[in-house]
């Protein structure tokens, strides 16, 4: 009879919580602030190791992690987002649109590192515990993923920026993903000398972050208002 592993379930020391707080509230997306330098290996796995102890519906473990440092094929991508970055420009007007263009996009040439993390729908097989009445929890699962890599880098002191700005069919193309898999976007990743206070985004008037209190219903839906 197999004994099951337990672990102690109590809380963290006040230290250790207030470290795991300052990587969520600290974490930021980061554009084109890159430094040139390398990753370290060691730092590097301790990062994908975080994203892949993401909780999964099902233990599916449906991510994968495809490393990019070729210069010429992270090229290739950025030429992709420039073509889908163009479209994406063109459905903003005035202000929105001027701001739009002044945003520095230029991470996945600049970062050192770049990853492509995909979903494999098929990885536990056709019925998966969990996923049984929601197809996209494996989806969901993967972007869980993602978070936990981007709050190791943040305690790491590597910055990352998510570009979700192509068509799928390029990156495709680019990376030999087969129409199977899903991508989930594609992250740079590298070190950076300083990051914004608060959300890019906020600080440059593009939007402000929303009340919680206004987030948050008791019981039942609350419409707006």
């Amino acid at each position: 009879m197999q004994t099951e592993a337990l672990m102690e379930a109590g809380a963290f020391s006040d230290e250790e919580r207030a470290a795991v707080y300052r990587a969520i509230m600290t974490r930021r997306d980061v554009r084109d602030e890159f430094l040139p330098d390398e990753i370290e290996d060691e730092a590097l796995w301790r990062i994908l190791t975080a994203a892949h102890h993401a909780p999964s519906v099902g233990f599916m473990q449906p991510w994968n992690f495809i490393l990019v440092r070729d210069e010429a094929r992270k090229k290739q991508v950025w030429q992709a987002f420039a073509k889908a970055n163009d479209e994406a420009a063109s459905m903003f007007e005035g202000e929105k649109a001027a701001l739009y263009r002044s945003l520095k996009l230029e991470g996945i040439l600049k970062a050192p590192l770049g990853i492509c993390v995909t979903c494999d729908p098929d990885r536990a097989g056709p019925v998966v515990l969990g996923r049984t009445h929601n197809p996209r929890m494996d989806s969901y699962s993967t972007v869980c993923a993602i978070q936990n890599l981007w709050l190791a880098a943040r305690a790491e002191g590597i910055g990352v920026g998510w570009v979700s700005i192509f068509h799928e069919a390029d990156l495709r193309a680019v990376l030999g993903i087969p129409d199977r898999i899903e991508i989930v976007g594609w992250l740079c990743l590298g070190k950076v000398k300083a990051l914004y206070g608060e959300p890019e985004l906020q600080v440059k008037g593009w939007r402000k972050r929303l009340a919680l209190e206004e987030l948050v219903f008791e019981e039942r839906w609350k419409a707006p208002g």
